[in-house]
C-alpha cells in the first residue's frame, strides 16, 4: 500500500522544500522490485565501467608492464619475423569469461585492442607467453673426441701451445724453460730454444712474417726469427712475470699482460710502448686481440673482463658477471663471440657490447684453458684434469672425460694448462701437468645413433 502525498505548499519556500523531498526520494527509495528483493544487483553505470577498466589497466601494468619488452641480448636469439600477415597460434581450451579475458589481452586502451584488430582467445597467461619465446637452440651433433698421441719431452708443466698458419708444425712451452718445435703430423721434436730463465707462459706465431713470440715468468717478451732460430728483440717494461701474450691479426702490433695487473701494446718492430691499459687490479692472465672492436679483450684474477678501446687505449667496458678469477678467454675464429671462464663458470659474449649470450654449466673445476674451432665445439680444460666438449651454439656439453697422468706421474698431475686447436680444427693439442703434450681427434666411427645427443630443454636457464 502506497503512502499517500503530503499536502502541498504553495508558498515559495513550500515549493523548494517540496523539490528537494522529491529529489532524495528519487535517489534513495528502492523501487518495489527492489524492495521484495534486498539482495539484488543494482543496474551497473557508466562510471562503474570506467572505474573497473581503470584497475584492470592498473593489474595489468603492474605485474607485466616489465615482461612487455625483451632485453638486447634475449631479442638477438630470436627468430627475425618476416614480412606478411601475422598468424596467431591458439591454445586448445575453454574460452575464458570476459573479465579474465581482459586480463589475459590487457586494457582495451593499448596494443591490437586500440587498433580495432581481432584477437585470439586464448587462457595462456601472459607470463607463460614470456617463458615460451626464451626458445632454447637445439644443440647440434658433434663426434666425440679421442686421444690420438702422447708427446713427451719437457721436464715441466706444458703452460702454453701456437700453431703455426701453415699447419705443419705447433711450438710448446713450459717449465723447463724452453720452447720446443713440434711436427704436428708425426709428433717429433724439430726444435729446441732456449733462452728464458724462468717458465715459458705465452706463445705466438706471426702469420705474416717469421717470427715467433714468447713471454715467460722472467719478465721477458722475446722475439725469435724462425729462419736463425736466435732471439731478434727484447720487448722491456712489465715489472712482473708475464703470464699471456697476442697479435693483432692486420696490425704490427704485439700485446702482452701479466702479473703486473697492466696490459702492454707493443709496436713489433720498433719495440716501442705504444700503451699501457691499466684498469685490473690484479693479475691479467689472458688476453686476446681481434680486428674489430673490441680489438683488445683481458682476463684477470680480478673477477673481470675488461674490453679496450686499442685507438685511445681506454676500457670500452667492464664485466663484473664472474665470481671467482677470469683465467681463460677464447675468440670464435668466424662468429662475432667470445667466452670467458672462471672457477666452475663460462660464459658467452656477443661482441662489440659485449652482451651476455649464455652460460656453459657443469664443469665445475678451475678452468685453466678454452678453445674454440671453427666446427662449433668448445673444449674447456680444468686444474684437476677435467675436460669438457661443448657446442658453442646452444651451450650444451656433449662429452666430459678425465685425462690420464702418464705413468711415473702423481695423480695430482693430471691438470690441463693449456690447450689449443690446430688450423683444420680436427685435431686438439693439449699441454698437461704430466709434462706431456696430448693430441685428440674425432671418433671417426661415431655417429648420431652410436652417441645420441641426450638433451632436454629446460626454463630454468640462469640469464646473467
Amino acid at each position: 500500500m502506497e503512502t499517500p502525498e503530503p499536502p502541498q505548499d504553495v508558498t515559495q519556500l513550500g515549493v523548494l522544500a517540496s523539490q528537494n523531498a522529491a529529489a532524495a526520494k528519487s535517489l534513495y527509495a528502492r523501487p518495489p522490485a527492489a524492495a521484495a528483493q534486498p539482495n539484488a544487483k543494482r543496474p551497473k553505470l557508466a562510471q562503474d565501467e570506467a572505474l573497473e577498466e581503470a584497475i584492470l589497466k592498473r593489474k595489468f601494468l603492474a605485474e607485466y608492464a616489465a615482461s612487455e619488452t625483451l632485453p638486447p641480448s634475449l631479442a638477438a636469439k630470436l627468430p627475425s619475423k618476416k614480412p606478411g600477415k601475422a598468424v596467431v597460434k591458439v591454445r586448445q581450451g575453454p574460452t575464458p569469461t570476459g573479465k579474465t579475458q581482459k586480463l589475459l589481452e590487457g586494457p582495451a586502451s593499448s596494443g591490437a585492442a586500440a587498433r580495432g584488430e581481432a584477437t585470439a582467445p586464448s587462457d595462456m597467461s601472459l607470463t607463460t607467453r614470456a617463458l615460451g619465446s626464451y626458445q632454447q637452440v637445439k644443440p647440434e651433433w658433434h663426434p666425440p673426441w679421442k686421444l690420438m698421441r702422447v708427446i713427451s719431452g719437457h721436464l715441466g708443466w706444458v703452460r702454453s701451445l701456437a700453431v703455426e698458419p701453415g699447419n705443419k708444425w705447433f711450438a710448446s712451452g713450459a717449465g723447463d724453460r724452453t720452447i720446443k718445435i713440434w711436427d704436428l703430423a708425426a709428433g717429433s721434436l724439430m726444435l729446441t730454444l732456449t733462452g728464458h730463465i724462468s717458465t715459458v707462459r705465452g706463445l705466438a706465431v706471426s702469420p705474416r712474417h717469421p717470427y715467433l713470440f714468447s713471454c715467460g715468468e722472467d719478465k721477458m717478451v722475446k722475439c725469435w726469427d724462425l729462419e736463425t732460430n736466435k732471439v731478434i728483440r727484447h720487448y722491456h717494461g712489465h715489472l712482473s712475470g708475464v703470464y699471456t701474450l697476442s697479435l693483432h691479426p692486420t696490425l704490427d702490433v704485439l700485446v702482452t699482460g701479466g702479473r703486473d695487473g697492466v696490459a702492454r701494446v707493443w709496436d713489433m718492430r720498433t719495440r716501442s710502448n705504444i700503451h699501457v691499459l691499466s684498469g685490473h687490479t690484479q693479475t691479467v692472465a689472458d688476453l686476446k686481440c681481434q680486428e674489430a672492436d673490441p680489438q683488445v679483450i683481458t682476463g684477470s684474477l680480478d673477477s673481470t673482463v675488461r674490453l679496450w678501446d686499442l685507438a685511445a687505449g681506454k676500457t670500452m667496458g667492464v664485466l663484473t658477471h664472474h665470481k671467482k678469477g677470469v683465467r681463460a678467454l677464447a675468440l670464435h675464429p668466424s662468429e662475432f663471440t667470445f667466452a670467458s671462464a672462471s672457477t666452475g663458470s663460462i660464459k658467452q659474449w656477443k661482441c662489440p657490447e659485449a652482451a651476455f649470450m649464455q652460460n656453459f654449466d657443469g664443469h665445475n673445476a678451475i678452468i685453466n684453458t678454452l678453445s674454440v674451432n671453427q666446427n662449433n665445439v668448445l673444449f674447456s680444460g680444468g686444474d684437476n684434469g677435467s675436460m669438457s666438449f661443448w657446442d658453442w651454439k646452444s651451450g650444451y656439453r656433449f662429452q666430459a672425460l678425465d685425462t690420464t697422468a702418464q705413468p711415473g706421474s702423481l695423480d695430482a698431475e693430471s691438470g690441463i694448462m693449456s690447450s689449443t686447436f690446430d688450423r683444420s680444427g680436427l685435431r686438439l693439442i693439449c699441454g698437461e701437468a704430466d709434462k706431456t703434450i696430448k693430441v685428440w681427434k674425432q671418433d671417426e666411427n661415431a655417429s648420431a645413433e652410436t652417441h645420441p645427443i641426450q638433451w632436454t630443454p629446460t626454463l630454468a636457464r640462469r640469464k646473467y
